[in-house]
């Protein structure tokens, strides 16, 4: 598995052969203007809620990959009646893909199109396969859900977390989410690309670090393989 971040929480995961990407959204995110929206390929992109710092980019992208839209049914139909190709899920679901299997699992938050139309509610995803299982967020609060997480899917290899505060949960929750969802190994997103997120790096890994796990926390356009 490799994880590359491209700030806030858009990342391309390779898994199965297959490129996965997530929340595509660099025109969104002051950080992310030297980056190139060019680098974001996709076989498959998947949509956690439609708020416009995770899908600002994702036509553009669809337009030049043809990926397939995976994501809760309301944003699945929205981009479908522009013509898009897409796989519909509700919480609680999981499909098996070629890639891979993706269960949609709850979340925590809003979920609005920037042009006011209802995104559903928003989700998380757990993707599994020969290559290990990992459990990508979304923007959520700690919630007890996370427990669940444990007892449906196969034990997760690494979590992509928000850590910034104030729209989701903040770092030191996220070292309960990590125990909720057992697993010791998390890569941060969703911090410091507006000045409501911003964070103490130090502070954070210094909190992970504490329960004996490891907080990673990549630098734009950095990728590792897990």
């Amino acid at each position: 598995m490799k994880f590359t971040w491209f700030g806030q929480s858009t990342f391309i995961v390779e898994f199965g052969g297959k490129k996965l990407l997530f929340d595509p959204a660099l025109s969104a995110n002051p950080l992310a203007k030297d980056l190139n929206i060019e680098d974001l390929e996709a076989d498959y992109i998947l949509i956690s809620h439609a708020h416009g710092d995770h899908v600002a980019d994702l036509e553009k992208v669809v337009d030049r990959t043809k990926a397939t839209l995976i994501s809760n049914y309301e944003i699945v139909s929205y981009y479908g009646a522009k013509g898009y190709n897409g796989h519909p899920m509700n919480h609680g679901g999981k499909w098996t893909f070629d890639f891979g299997t993706v269960k949609y699992v709850n979340a925590v938050h809003s979920s609005l199109f920037p042009d006011g139309t209802n995104g559903g509610n928003p989700g998380g995803f757990v993707v599994w396969g020969e290559e290990g299982c990992f459990y990508f967020a979304g923007d959520t609060a700690l919630t007890y859900d996370m427990k669940l997480i444990p007892l449906t899917c196969p034990k997760l290899d690494v979590a992509l977390l928000p850590i910034g505060d104030n729209f989701t949960m903040g770092f030191e929750d996220a070292t309960i989410a990590s125990d909720f969802v057992e697993c010791d190994k998390i890569i941060g997103c969703h911090f410091d690309s507006f000045p409501y997120i911003e964070i103490d790096h130090t502070k954070a890994k210094d909190a992970f670090s504490k329960k004996g796990k490891e907080l990673i926390l990549l630098g734009l356009g950095e990728s590792i393989t897990l």
